[in-house]
C-alpha cells in the first residue's frame, strides 16, 4: 500500500504545483519511513565535542569584516504564526519592542550594518504561504532594503501529511491547508535551488549566508564570524552557546565516532534509553542556536551531486492532521532541520558564542523579559541588557497568559519593571498596574476563581 502511497502523494504535489526537487528530496524520505527509519541517534554512535573556536577570541580586523560581510547575505526563517499564541499572522509581525515588529527591528539591524561597513548585504525571508504577504507589507516600508535583482524572500515548499495507518496523503475537507505541512527548516536547502534564490544570490557575488530564525533578535550579522568563515575556508559554521539545565532538551552539537564528523542531535532523534545523557549538560555542554553560516558556492555543489537531496537525518514527526483536535486522524509529518546539514559539509565547524546572540520569543513569558526594561532597544536595532548577570525567569499561568489577547489585558500598562528581578512566577489570574516594579524572587497568586489587581506602583518582593 505504501508505493501506491508514495504515488498519491507525488501526483497531489504536482497537481499544486510543487517543484520537482522538492518531489524527489519527499520522495526520499518517504522511502526512508517506508524502510522502519525513525531518525534515532544513539549514544553509542557519538562523543562529546571538545574545545572550540569562541567568538570573543576570533582574531580578525575591520577589513576583514567588511570584506567578508560584502559576500554575505541574511536569510531569516520567517514561515512561522504566532498561534501557539492564539495569534493567526506571522509571528514575526507582533510588536515586541518600543511599538516595533520583529521584522521592523531586524530591518533596522541590517541597514545599520551596511551603514557601518558600506556593504550591499541583502535581507532575504524563507516565508510560508501564511506569511509571505503580510510580512512584505512590514517590510516594504523600508524603501532602502531591497537589493536590486534579488527577491526579498521565497517560499518553502509544502508537502501532504501521511495518515499513520497506511501512509497515504490525508485529505481533511473541513480545512484542506490542514492536510498540508511544511518540511522543517532543513527544506531551506531545497527551497533555495527550487526558487532560483540560490543561483541569483551566486551570480550576484554573494558568497555566505548567515539563516537564523527571525524570532532572535539576538542573531544579528556579526563580522567577525563572516571573516572567521572567509579566511578558513569553512563551508558550514553554526553557532553554539553553553548549555544550562533550562537548555537540556535542546539540540546539542557531537562527533559521530564512524567518521569523526560533526553532528546535531535533536530531542526528536534521542532513543528512549538515552534520554538521561541527552540531558547531561555536564557531557553534552553546548546548544544549537539555529544561527546557521553556510558556503554558498559548497553549498551548490552539493545539491547538484546528490540531484537536490541533501540526505539530511530525518525527522518522523507524529501529529494529528487537525492539531487542536486530538481526535482526528494520526498523521505523520515528515521533517528535515537545517541544522542537522552540519554532517554532510566535510569540514563543518561550530563556534562558541555568547548567550546575547541568543533571544527567541516562543511563548509570553519570553515575550514579557523582551518588552520589559531588562533590554533597550537603540537605533540600530541592537538589544543590549541593562540586568545583572542571567536574564529573569518568568513563568506565567498558560491558562491565563498563553493566548497574546489574554497577556495583553493583563499588562494594560506595559510590562513591569525586571531589571531587578531574579525570577516571576505567577499563578490564576492576575492584572498588573502601572509601575509595577518586581525585585528578587517573587511569586504572585490569584486566589481561585478571582483576579488579582496589583495596584499602580507596586513593588513586589519575596
Amino acid at each position: 500500500m505504501s508505493e501506491a502511497g508514495l504515488q498519491q502523494a507525488q501526483d497531489k504535489m504536482r497537481a499544486a504545483g510543487a517543484a520537482e526537487v522538492a518531489i524527489r528530496v519527499f520522495s526520499h524520505y518517504y522511502r526512508l519511513l517506508e524502510a522502519g527509519q525513525q531518525g534515532t541517534i544513539r549514544e553509542s554512535e557519538i562523543e562529546p565535542v571538545g574545545e572550540l573556536p569562541q567568538l570573543d577570541r576570533l582574531d580578525t580586523d575591520t577589513e576583514s569584516m567588511r570584506a567578508a560581510l560584502a559576500e554575505t547575505v541574511v536569510i531569516k526563517l520567517n514561515g512561522g504564526l504566532g498561534t501557539s499564541m492564539g495569534v493567526t499572522g506571522p509571528k514575526s509581525a507582533l510588536p515586541v519592542k518600543d511599538g516595533l515588529s520583529f521584522l521592523d527591528i531586524i530591518a533596522r539591524q541590517i541597514l545599520s550594518t551596511r551603514k557601518t561597513y558600506d556593504v550591499p548585504l541583502p535581507l532575504v525571508l524563507m516565508n510560508s504561504f501564511r506569511t509571505r504577504d503580510e510580512s512584505l507589507a512590514v517590510l516594504n516600508q523600508y524603501a532602502d532594503l531591497p537589493v536590486d535583482g534579488l527577491p526579498l524572500d521565497f517560499q518553502q515548499n509544502m508537502e501532504p501529511k501521511l495518515l499513520a495507518e497506511d501512509l497515504t496523503p490525508v485529505e481533511w475537507p473541513d480545512d484542506p491547508e490542514l492536510a498540508w505541512c511544511p518540511p522543517g527548516h532543513g527544506d531551506l536547502f531545497t527551497a533555495l535551488v527550487a526558487s532560483g534564490t540560490l543561483d541569483a544570490l551566486r551570480e550576484h557575488g554573494f558568497r555566505h549566508a548567515f539563516i537564523s530564525n527571525a524570532d532572535n533578535l539576538g542573531a544579528t550579522p556579526d563580522g567577525r564570524i563572516a571573516a572567521w568563515m572567509a579566511e578558513h575556508d569553512v563551508p558550514f559554521g553554526m553557532e553554539v552557546c553553553r548549555r544550562t539545565r533550562s537548555d537540556r532538551k535542546g539540540g546539542h552539537v557531537a562527533v559521530r565516532t564512524s567518521d569523526g564528523r560533526l553532528i546535531l542531535r535533536d530531542s526528536a532523534q534521542v532513543h528512549a534509553d538515552d534520554t538521561a545523557s541527552f540531558q547531561d549538560i555536564t557531557r553534552h555542554k553546548t546548544f544549537n542556536t539555529n544561527n546557521l553560516w553556510i558556503d554558498l558556492d559548497r553549498l551548490a555543489d552539493l545539491m547538484a551531486g546528490h540531484d537536490g537531496v541533501l540526505g539530511l537525518p530525518i525527522i518522523v514527526n507524529h501529529k494529528t492532521v487537525d492539531p487542536a483536535d486530538p481526535d482526528s486522524p494520526k498523521v505523520i509529518q515528515l521533517e528535515t532541520g537545517m541544522g542537522t546539514a552540519i554532517e554532510t559539509f566535510e569540514g563543518s565547524q561550530a563556534v562558541l558564542v555568547d548567550r546575547s546572540r541568543f533571544k527567541p520569543v516562543k511563548t509570553t513569558n519570553d515575550l514579557l523579559v523582551l518588552r520589559s526594561d531588562v533590554y533597550d532597544l537603540d537605533e540600530a536595532g541592537d538589544l543590549t541588557t541593562t540586568h545583572e548577570g542571567d536574564e529573569p525567569y518568568v513563568d506565567l499561568d498558560p491558562d491565563h497568559f498563553k493566548i497574546l489577547a489574554d497577556f495583553e489585558a493583563r499588562f494594560p500598562a506595559g510590562p513591569p519593571s525586571l531589571v531587578r528581578a531574579d525570577r516571576l512566577e505567577v499563578r490564576g489570574d492576575v492584572a498588573f498596574g502601572k509601575d509595577v516594579v518586581v525585585v528578587g524572587e517573587v511569586e504572585v497568586t490569584a486566589p481561585e476563581g478571582e483576579r488579582l489587581q496589583i495596584a499602580d506602583g507596586t513593588e513586589l518582593r519575596g
